[in-house]
């Protein structure tokens, strides 16, 4: 075993039996290459990348490679998941040298720390026109020896080049709805009208971009922007994309009709695409949405939890040495749990045949969808779902038997928070209040186990050990999620929380001069860049994730301190929302909440009272994006009830009515009338959601 041996992460564990000398990145590994005045090979990935699996194999577990290795370089493994600072610093590194990234991302460094050649996954040995890594080892150690003086010079000015990248330009402009409409022209000429999705293949969900347009047709009432979401939303759910058996959603899809996927599936992914299918049930009235919503949230509860209560970060595309085994089917397969009658209506239904549609296998799919078979079958539409219901789920429990994919079961903050922010979403708007429960567990957890005595987060936890100063991303979607626990709870000690963690991140992410915020805190380890993260990946940018919950606490305070943060953040970003808006998903929902109009919606009354249950169950149940909602029982002013004094500007001056519940929409502060009682205070919401 290597020094990897002692690391928690699952890819770092992984690689603890390579003959390679590897080390975590840390004072022991950075200290010996300055000492030897040896350069760093500095390997970054993830557990569930497929070339990564592929590069370990072929290279870091022959010995001839690992010797090459070991004599000429300090070897470097990092989990890309556990250090995002690395991989942000490092890939702008290998885009800048080869003008594209990804991983494995395999980087060469000087004692320093300051990268000269770099590149993702090389083969052991050249093939297909690509140089063998055998010979890219000889070449750089040959040139770390022979041209060192050049080799640094090269390895200062592309330092130069990734810390002026690192610093966000100043683009002068006004923040104003017609960003938000340029977003959508630009998502519209992308837009594949007949498989839903933007652009062709590799087709990725895009799930901030459905929730702009659905903003969009909000303001606009155009058809044409709802139909972009719905199509999507609806190609996705009928196709292998989607997980038909166990529920949630695949990385991404390699064809442009969302049949084949990339099989691993993040947690972030089903995070992101659970608060889309609930926004799209709202918007468009579908159940299926709603279905799809509750189907993605059990497979995170079923398979991606910890007892702990924390959320696990992915599950491998591969078992078996294969990738998507876990997940195709034969006919014979089917008919062997089902039985013959059984399973050809359920091979018909969901696209199962003898050549298969994927290697000889098939995914399933929902090609045509379940009422148009049962026309076409002459079956009752409802009879025909229940059996197929009753035959997913039977499969399911053969499925489950199999061997899995690799799970990477480190809890981290950052994807925990999406997760935590769409449950309690998920709970609210369908009424599903286990869902609320699984997210108030979570953020327990995370707040007891995953903190320092000072209360700073830490970014990383698996098997009871939490490590890692926490970056941007993690207080930005905490605290954006214990916002939105606290509106499906009213448990104002979330409030508290989450204004915690934001005073955190601006005392210690802010830039107080150009605004918005760094990636690493003030204090961080010191790297040869401190980048600001304004574009969204496959997850929001901890910069967005940032403004959105700095207007949404702004506008639940009434603390104009967080509200001009948010407007300084959003304006550091006015280049890239002009420049590329589809670049920008959540930075543009942050923008669409700070202009407005965005409603203070103030309840007073019992949340144990029926007509008080009746209006919150109406008031989650519309499609009203830019929203706070607060709520309070006038009636409880017992020991036991916790009144966060960040909240009691809002409250401040309203009284019950002689009917109870008592409603109040206001807009910056200013209220309208209050309305009182359960027949009134429903009409006035749906008064609300019908307008602008």
């Amino acid at each position: 075993m290597n020094r990897l041996a002692h690391e928690t992460s699952p890819y770092l564990l992984q690689h603890q039996n390579n003959p390679v000398d590897w080390y975590p990145w840390g004072p022991e590994s950075l200290e010996r290459a300055k000492q030897e005045q040896k350069p760093i090979f500095l390997s970054i990935g993830y557990s569930a990348c497929h070339w990564c699996h592929v590069m370990e194999h072929e290279s870091f577990e022959n010995p001839a490679i690992a010797r090459l290795m070991n004599d000429n370089f300090v070897c470097i493994k990092v989990d890309r998941e556990e250090r995002p600072d690395l991989d942000h610093i490092y890939m702008n590194a290998v885009q800048l040298l080869t003008g594209r990234g990804g991983w494995p991302m395999s980087v060469f460094l000087t004692p320093d720390l300051q990268p000269f050649y770099g590149g993702t996954y090389w083969p052991p040995t050249s093939r297909m026109g690509m140089p063998g890594f055998d010979q890219v080892l000889l070449a750089v150690a040959n040139a770390w020896q022979e041209r060192r003086q050049q080799v640094i010079e090269q390895a200062a000015e592309l330092t130069g080049h990734i810390a002026q990248l690192a610093a966000l330009p100043s683009a002068a402009g006004e923040l104003s709805h017609q960003l938000i409409d340029a977003a959508g022209a630009a998502l519209e000429r992308s837009f594949d009208f007949h498989h839903g999705g933007f652009g062709g293949a590799p087709k990725f969900p895009h799930p901030m971009d459905l929730q702009v347009l659905l903003r969009l047709w909000k303001r606009h009432r155009r058809t044409g922007l709802l139909d972009m979401v719905t199509t999507t939303l609806d190609k996705m759910a009928a196709g292998g994309i989607y997980d038909h058996l166990g529920g949630g959603f695949h990385r991404y899809s390699v064809d442009e009709r969302w049949l084949v996927p990339h099989f691993e599936k993040m947690l972030y992914d089903n995070a992101l695409l659970t608060v889309a299918y609930v926004e799209g049930f709202l918007a468009a009235g579908h159940a299926e949405y709603a279905r799809v919503a509750r189907e993605t949230c059990d497979y995170v509860l079923r398979d991606l939890t910890d007892a702990a209560g924390g959320f696990y970060s992915t599950e491998d595309a591969d078992s078996e040495g294969e990738e998507g085994k876990f997940y195709v089917w034969t006919p014979q397969e089917i008919a062997a749990v089902l039985g013959a009658d059984a399973a050809e209506i359920f091979c018909y239904v969901y696209d199962v045949s003898e050549s298969g549609n994927f290697e000889g296998h098939s995914i399933l799919n929902l090609p045509k969808p379940i009422e148009t078979c049962a026309k076409i079958k002459q079956r009752d539409p409802a009879e025909l779902q229940v059996d197929l219901a009753a035959s997913r789920a039977k499969l399911l429990g053969v499925r489950i038997r199999r061997v899995r994919p690799g799970r990477d079961d480190k809890v981290l903050v950052a994807w925990n928070g999406l997760m935590i922010d769409a449950l309690a979403r998920a709970g609210s708007a369908l009424n599903e209040p286990r869902y609320v429960a699984a997210a108030a567990k979570a953020v327990d957890f995370i707040l007891r186990d995953m903190r320092r005595p000072d209360g700073r987060l830490l970014h990383t936890w698996r098997n009871g050990k939490a490590k890692y100063d926490a970056y941007l991303d993690d207080y930005a979607a905490l605290a954006n999620a214990l916002v939105s626990l606290y509106e499906a709870t009213f448990d104002e000690r979330y409030i508290d929380q989450a204004v915690r963690l934001v005073e955190i991140m601006l005392a210690h992410f802010a830039d107080s001069a150009a605004g918005g915020f760094f990636y690493t805190a003030d204090d961080h380890e010191q790297l040869i860049a401190r980048h600001k993260d304004v574009q969204d990946s496959s997850v929001p940018s901890g910069n967005a994730l940032a403004a959105t919950v700095l207007v949404r606490l702004g506008k639940l305070t009434g603390r104009a301190e967080y509200l001009e943060a948010a407007e300084k953040t959003i304006r550091s970003a006015v280049g890239l929302l002009a420049r590329a808006p589809t670049a920008a998903g959540q930075m543009l929902l942050a923008l669409d909440m700070f202009l407005g109009p965005t409603f203070e919606i103030v309840l007073l009354g019992n949340l144990v009272q029926t007509d008080t249950a009746a209006v919150l169950r109406e008031l989650h149940g519309q499609f009203i994006p830019n929203k706070v909602v607060a709520l309070r029982s006038p009636k409880a002013q017992t020991t036991s009830t916790f009144h966060s004094t960040a909240l009691n500007p809002l409250f401040a001056g309203k009284t019950l009515l002689a009917a109870e519940p008592t409603l109040f929409i206001c807009e910056n502060f200013a209220c309208q009338a209050p309305v009182g009682g359960r027949e009134a205070a429903i009409a006035k919401i749906a008064t609300l959601a019908a307008s602008e």
